[in-house]
């Protein structure tokens, strides 16, 4: 089992940053993958940005290339998205997720856990 707890959620405007933290608990982070997902009012889950195990891949939405960045420290057991230039579309609820099964990095499938979420709003 793996607990996931994402941070660093907030309001801000447009154009402005923010870095979400997860942290994970229960297993060593350098067995599973992690990503992030978010969800908007009234629409479905989508991919966010993904990293492999020991950071040899990364993974993002064309949404969100090159104004988004996935890291991780595996000694702190710890994932990380820095949000860049912030658009009012980039609102939603962010998910971290973990998982190591086979498939796509793109895909909800590939996460067995997941976090409960933290609220982003990018004001215009």
């Amino acid at each position: 089992q793996v607990q996931l707890l994402e941070s660093g959620g907030g309001l801000v405007q447009a154009g402005g940053s923010l870095r979400l933290s997860c942290a994970a608990s229960g297993r060593p982070s350098n067995t599973y993958a992690m990503g992030w997902f978010r969800q908007a009012p009234g629409k479905e889950r989508e991919f966010v940005a993904a990293i492999g195990r020991f950071s040899e891949s990364t993974y993002y939405a064309d949404s969100v290339k090159g104004r988004f960045t996935i890291s991780r420290d595996n000694a702190k057991n710890t994932v990380y998205l820095q949000m860049n230039s912030l658009k009012p579309e980039d609102t939603a609820v962010y998910y971290c997720a973990a998982g190591d099964n086979s498939g796509s990095h793109y895909s909800g499938r590939k996460y067995d856990y997941w976090g409960q979420g933290t609220q982003v709003t990018v004001s215009s």
